[in-house]
């Protein structure tokens, strides 16, 4: 990889940074309040994938009950196919398993096959199927679940 990246964590002051992003990769993108209020939240976290030239991707992630949730995973287009995704996600995993999870869950689109290869080569399995569920344009979307085995 022509640009070494390293997962921090993501701070309120990204969320512009993660709104740019946003908007190149969802045809229904987040608000920066949005972003800004998941940052803030004690139930949810962010992580980023840092490079020297900025924010290449984020993974927006909360726990609820022992449940957890992958809300956002985006990779800017320019930095894709060069790992960032695979580590945002496995950062991502590693912190939900600090929570005490029991499981993992997201949805993806269903004509979103390259981030279903990524999910699944991850180790998560289609487990139901949302009707409509994305809005512009109106799509179904895949649940995928992930189960984990807490170590002691």
């Amino acid at each position: 990889m022509d640009a070494p990246y390293r997962i921090r964590s993501a701070a309120p002051a990204d969320a512009s940074a993660l709104v740019g992003i946003e908007r190149q990769c969802f045809s229904d993108p987040w608000t920066e309040a949005s972003f800004r209020e998941a940052l803030t939240s004690s139930w949810s976290f962010g992580l980023v994938a840092q490079t020297p030239r900025g924010i290449a991707g984020y993974l927006i992630g909360r726990e609820v009950a022992a449940t957890g949730e992958v809300l956002n995973l985006a990779v800017a287009p320019e930095f894709r196919r060069r790992g960032l995704g695979g580590a945002l996600l496995q950062a991502g995993i590693a912190a939900l398993r600090q929570r005490k999870v029991d499981e993992i869950f997201l949805e993806v689109r269903e004509s979103n096959h390259s981030a279903q290869a990524l999910y699944i080569g991850h180790g998560f399995r289609p487990v139901g199927q949302r009707s409509a569920y994305y809005r512009n344009p109106k799509e179904d979307a895949l649940v995928l679940r992930l189960a984990l085995e807490q170590r002691a």
